[in-house]
């Protein structure tokens, strides 16, 4: 695995990505901030410290931090019932701190029993929430922000689609096409693939501008108004730039709603963060495995400094990783460009990134969107047969149906409940030999291993020291859950090879057989009759 040599290394790959997540963090931010019933600065202050502080404490390499839809009815009752923002903001303070205890007393353990159909589930589901939640701004019908999570409402409202249908703009359908075929072209042909340093989600932005521009100066129908562009708060004076940063009311800590308020962000928000970190590592091309006690450490230091000058609670965002690993990064500089990009672009230029019509940022997030929920990705757990799909589809429905946190608990039960039913009789053990002994490790699979064997398998894979010879022995075993499979071929294929370590895999069905095609495998396949 290659690592940078500094914090800093790595800037010229990672920016065409942090440019990306910028654009997509841009109006999410403001949005978040308004439907939370916030100051629209706060979201983006929460932006800045996602990218910033978080993105320079946790060693996750695709995820990125910033202002949650998940946490804005919680942010947004909150502000409504304390009265003041300023109060509000010492709720955020408690939440912090709250979430540095945690990771001081490992509670991000509790992300390696998450299985692997539930968190792709929730992938997916937040990628169809995405493209219902952009196809009103893509046609040019900006009626809500992006707050909120569940559309189900919507969707069983008919009234909603003759007021979407009797709105559409045909300028902002025009910019959501050329912006679609542009972000197309750059995927597609390779010449334009091979412009790294230019990606098309600029290409894209700068486009949608010039094409309003051009509407615009031609008195065009096809101009696209104020209300559907990028609504960010343009400082006039320096009395401006002083008010864009409101200060705690420190009084707000001897209110005991303050305290609710802020013991209920710092647990939702650690939840969402454990589920985005599990899938943002999945979304890693490299299999990289973040530290989640780190992580909720580098939250709650994020969400004490954001909460201090005036910003919103944060979690790591789906949305945002997602266009992160899309866009190609490959390590946590990427978040850290995007945050640098939202400062710097707020303090400087706010009146040229209020000329970017929403629908070509909703382009992005279309295809965003897509690439989370393509039907190869359903088509796959079908095949794996009903164990995996179901809870795979079911988390999917109820996510869209509700939200992320109530979606993800219906999906965890149903793989729970399937578990249970076929390992009630069966116990789980793993044997292995001390790790330090680099000539001979051998880890004996039991005749069941399921996903709540993970989190002991992970472990004792992650301490292999380089050079070692290792056994993984599944001759006697009869189910391996699909995650651990996983996780066990991602290690002999990727791990192994970089640390220069032995693999022998017994009793393994065929699904291995694309090791015995590298040539520079170091793994070494026994095939028996076991299973």
């Amino acid at each position: 695995m290659k690592k940078s040599k500094s914090l800093f290394g790595g800037i010229k790959e990672n920016f065409p990505s942090g440019l990306v997540v910028f654009l997509v963090a841009l109006p999410l931010c403001l949005g978040i901030a308004l439907a939370s019933g916030a100051p629209p600065l706060s979201g983006i202050i929460s932006g800045i410290i996602g990218g910033l502080v978080v993105g320079a404490i946790s060693n996750s390499n695709i995820s990125v931090s910033g202002p949650a839809a998940g946490l804005t009815a919680i942010v947004l009752t909150a502000i409504t019932d304390l009265g003041a923002f300023e109060l509000f903001l010492c709720a955020g303070i408690i939440a912090g701190l709250i979430q540095l205890v945690l990771g001081f007393i490992r509670a991000g353990s509790i992300s390696n029993y998450f299985p692997n159909n539930v968190i792709e589930g929730m992938l997916a589901g937040i990628g169809i929430i995405i493209i219902l939640k952009q196809i009103p701004h893509a046609v040019g019908f900006d009626k809500d922000y992006e707050g909120h999570e569940s559309i189900f409402d919507n969707v069983l409202n008919f009234n909603y689609f003759t007021e979407l249908l009797g709105a559409i703009q045909p300028g902002a359908v025009v910019i959501t096409l050329v912006s679609i075929g542009i972000l197309l072209a750059w995927d597609h042909i390779t010449f334009l693939k091979r412009m790294k340093m230019l990606p098309g989600a600029l290409v894209a932005v700068a486009v949608g501008i010039l094409l309003n521009e051009l509407f615009k100066s031609t008195g065009s129908s096809l101009a696209i108004g104020k209300e559907h562009l990028v609504p960010l708060p343009v400082p006039k004076s320096l009395e401006d730039f002083k008010n864009l940063i409101t200060l705690p009311d420190f009084s707000g800590f001897t209110n005991s709603k303050v305290w609710l308020a802020g013991g209920t962000i710092a647990v939702v928000a650690s939840v969402e963060t454990l589920l985005c970190i599990e899938a943002s590592d999945r979304l890693d091309v490299q299999r990289r495995i973040t530290d989640t006690n780190l992580e909720l450490k580098a939250q709650g230091i994020g969400n004490l400094v954001s909460s201090f000058i005036g910003g919103l609670p944060m979690t790591s965002v789906v949305v945002r990783s997602s266009a992160n690993a899309n866009a190609g990064a490959t390590s946590k500089v990427s978040a850290m460009i995007h945050g640098v990009l939202l400062l710097v672009c707020v303090l400087t230029i706010p009146f040229l990134l209020n000329l970017i019509p929403l629908a070509t940022l909703a382009a992005v997030l279309l295809l965003v969107g897509y690439k989370l929920a393509k039907p190869a990705t359903f088509k796959h757990f079908w095949h794996l047969g009903k164990y995996q799909f179901i809870p795979f589809v079911a988390t999917v429905i109820a996510i869209v149906a509700t939200d992320l946190l109530k979606g993800v608990g219906i999906g965890l039960a149903i793989s729970i409940f399937y578990i249970l039913q076929g390992n009630m009789k069966r116990a789980y053990y793993l044997s292995r030999e001390k790790l330090s002994n680099a000539n001979g490790i051998k880890i004996k699979l039991a005749e069941e291993v399921s996903f709540l064997n993970k989190a002991a398998i992970k472990k004792t894979l992650k301490n292999i020291k380089p050079n070692s010879n290792i056994t993984i022995d599944a001759t006697e075993t009869s189910y391996i859950a699909t995650d651990v499979l996983e996780m066990i071929q991602d290690f002999a294929n990727i791990r192994a090879k970089e640390d220069d370590i032995n693999v022998e895999l017994l009793g393994f069905k065929t699904s291995y057989r694309d090791y015995e095609s590298n040539e520079d495998s170091h793994i070494v396949i026994t095939h028996n009759e076991a299973i």
